[in-house]
């Protein structure tokens, strides 16, 4: 008997305890397939870990909201409301990270494209320096010289 119920005893009060169980859930396990790249790998876990968050948010949720509803205090209230932003905010994360998965991706299929206009920010002079050394470097395997200087600068 502990002290809580001999206190009741004694002052003729009916104690209602009641037992709370409350399921844990394992850790999310990392896995790493070896077949893919270190991106994939890090996306599958992250979104893993957003999963388990959200999940456990849910269930915070449902029993903050079930003390709110016995209590009828309007703290308890307000911890809901934050605890339901704060698993939106999770949901809006797991979206964000699809979204960058995809830029990533995208990114790395442009890499390998060619650029096809590309902008000197030079003067006149400038640039035809940088033309005359482009012709004197190696052409087809054969190296010519050239002997102008079309730049004006002695």
């Amino acid at each position: 008997m502990g002290i809580d119920d001999k206190i009741n005893e004694v002052l003729g009060i009916e104690s209602n305890t009641k037992t709370v169980t409350v399921e844990s859930k394992p850790p999310v396990p990392r896995v790493e397939d070896k077949n893919k790249e270190d991106m994939d790998n890090d996306y599958k876990y992250s979104r893993e870990n957003y999963y388990n968050l959200i999940e456990r948010g849910q269930d915070a949720i449902q029993g903050i909201l079930d003390i709110a509803n016995e209590s009828q205090h309007p703290r308890a209230y307000e911890v809901a409301g934050n605890l339901i932003k704060n698993v939106a905010e999770t949901v809006d994360k797991l979206q964000d990270l699809q979204k960058k998965l995809k830029d990533l991706k995208e990114v790395t299929k442009k890499s390998d494209t060619k650029i096809q206009n590309a902008l000197f920010v030079g003067s006149t002079a400038e640039l035809q320096k940088m033309l005359q050394a482009k012709k004197d470097e190696t052409i087809e395997g054969k190296v010519t010289e050239s002997k102008e200087d079309n730049t004006g600068d002695k």
